[in-house]
């Protein structure tokens, strides 16, 4: 009896710089993604949303659930800078959280930068 092929969702346990960005998707820690991605003090996510998409509270409880690791939140928009619904600006603020929306390129080269000097950085990055 054969199980087939398992679909499980994307993870990678740990914290690792962006080596490259587009295409429509990542690569980091010498594999690609195709999508967008949460990166968290716990590791990276897959993440489903896609540029254009509303930005929605819920989309962000997974960061939420890890919010006393977190102080900066940078939010990679996608090709151009997207502001952050008051509603999420909020949220994330009463987390203690920072919040900073930018293109995806931009936030990709900050969150490396960050990450080099350990800060307590998360970014939400909508593939391009």
């Amino acid at each position: 009896m054969s199980k087939g092929i398992i679909v499980r969702e994307a993870h990678f346990p740990g914290r690792a710089p962006i080596d490259a960005y587009g295409n429509g998707g990542f690569r980091f820690a010498d594999m690609s993604h195709r999508g967008s991605l949460l990166l968290l003090p716990s590791g990276v996510y897959g993440w489903d949303v896609e540029e254009g998409q509303a930005l929605e509270t819920a989309l962000f409880q997974r960061l939420l659930d890890e919010a006393g690791d977190i102080e900066v939140l940078l939010v990679g928009t996608g090709t151009k800078l997207c502001f952050l619904p008051p509603d999420l600006k909020a949220m994330l603020k009463g987390a203690g959280i920072s919040a900073d929306p930018m293109s995806t390129g931009a936030a990709v080269r900050t969150y490396n930068i960050m990450l080099a000097e350990e800060r307590a950085v998360a970014a939400a990055l909508i593939a391009v």
